[in-house]
């Protein structure tokens, strides 16, 4: 693999808070030069990042109900709805860890019908963030399968925000989620990514995406 092609697997991310448009702005720009797949950025940058990347390879990501997913069905389809006017083409959601450990699958079920819906209308890919550092295997197998109900076009392994969880990504969650959905269906590799051998291994057991914030030192590992 070259540093081109690795560079086509990553969604190039920043999500602290208190950045600056400019400092987006800049980010952007690297990314746009490295051809990476996507900019993961907050909703509050998305209008910067598109201005940016227009008519580039390099796809505007946001992310939905970030990092907790705890927002009502309804609020996470409404943010949805606006980051597509604002012109996103990629949405991370933040599935409801709460509701899926609580067994209550209704409220899954509506926050990705109308988030799939609403993305899938504007021509956007979904991906949904599972949290597997919080989940069992038989939580994660479920999440799955939620996932495949509703047409989810990626199924991300962790927000990687590591002040609330155990654990950061392992190549063990990519391989369960990667044999439990559709082949055509993507898995995306997030938290704790900070190295080329680490992006490498997540892809081999099936990754076809990766979310990292060393998206520059991943591929000059090559």
């Amino acid at each position: 693999m070259n540093r081109n092609e690795l560079a086509r697997y990553i969604d190039q991310t920043t999500l602290k808070p208190g950045m600056t448009h400019e400092y987006v702005a800049g980010f952007c720009e690297k990314a746009k030069e490295n051809h990476f797949a996507s900019v993961c950025i907050l909703p509050n940058m998305i209008e910067t990042a598109a201005q940016v990347l227009e008519g580039s390879d390099t796809k505007v990501c946001t992310v939905i109900s970030f990092p907790l997913g705890f927002d009502w069905p309804d609020v996470k389809i409404h943010e949805t709805e606006d980051a597509l006017n604002k012109g996103a083409q990629e949405i991370d959601l933040v599935m409801n860890v709460s509701a899926l450990k609580s067994e209550r699958y209704d409220i899954v079920d509506e926050e990705l019908e109308g988030v799939v819906k609403a993305s899938h209308g504007k021509g956007a890919i979904v991906k949904l963030i599972i949290e597997t550092p919080l989940l069992t295997e038989g939580q994660i197998v479920k999440a799955c399968e939620l996932a495949e109900k509703h047409g989810v076009d990626i199924v991300k392994t962790s927000t990687g925000f590591s002040a609330m969880l155990p654990r950061s990504t392992s190549v063990e969650d990519v391989r369960l989620i990667r044999s439990r959905v559709k082949p055509d269906t993507g898995v995306k590799a997030a938290g704790g990514i900070r190295t080329t051998a680490d992006t490498l291994a997540m892809i081999e057991a099936g990754a076809t995406r990766i979310g990292a914030s060393a998206g520059e030192e991943i591929i000059g590992g090559l």
